[in-house]
C-alpha cells in the first residue's frame, strides 16, 4: 500500500511518496501536497477534474502532474483530496499521464489553510524503484 511523509527541511515541504506502481505514488505525491495546504479529509468529493499532463522525463511528468493541481488551485481555489491516476505511459519519446482529481472549492469555514504552496520544484527531487515500490521525493517552495 502506498502513502507518503513529509521529510526534514529548513524552510519548505519536502514530501517522499511511495506506491507498488508508478500511479499510486503520483496519487500519494497529490495527496502530500495538498495536506501541505489543508487536511484533505476534510475536502469533499464535488468536483471532477479530467488531466492530462507530459513530460520528456518521469520527472518533468511529476512536476507537470504537480503544477497542474497547483494551478487550478490558483485559478480556481479547488482542493482536491482523491486522484486516480489511469495511467503513466510513453509515446513518441514523451511521458504522459492521464487521470482524475475529486475535491471542491476552498471554503475558509471548513478548511484549515496551513502552508501557501509557491512552487514545486526540482530541488532534491528523486523517482526510484526499490523492493518492488517507487518511491519519489520532491520539494514544493512554501
Amino acid at each position: 500500500m502506498g502513502g507518503f511523509k513529509f521529510l526534514e527541511h529548513m524552510s519548505d515541504a519536502y514530501i517522499m511518496a511511495w506506491g507498488k506502481t508508478l500511479e499510486e505514488a503520483f496519487e500519494y505525491a497529490a495527496l502530500g501536497m495538498f495536506e501541505t495546504m489543508t487536511d484533505t479529509s476534510k475536502v469533499k468529493h464535488k468536483v471532477v477534474r479530467e488531466i492530462e499532463v507530459d513530460g520528456i522525463d518521469l520527472f518533468s511528468l511529476l512536476y507537470n502532474w504537480l503544477e497542474e493541481l497547483l494551478y487550478y488551485f490558483d485559478a480556481e481555489a479547488l482542493l482536491f483530496s482523491k486522484f486516480k491516476v489511469h495511467e503513466i505511459g510513453k509515446k513518441n519519446g514523451k511521458y504522459y499521464l492521464r487521470g482524475i482529481v475529486l475535491g471542491e472549492p476552498f471554503d475558509e469555514s471548513r478548511h484549515i489553510s496551513k502552508n501557501a504552496v509557491k512552487a514545486v520544484t526540482y530541488s532534491l527531487m528523486e523517482i526510484n524503484r526499490k523492493n518492488g515500490e517507487w518511491i519519489l521525493k520532491f520539494v514544493l517552495d512554501l
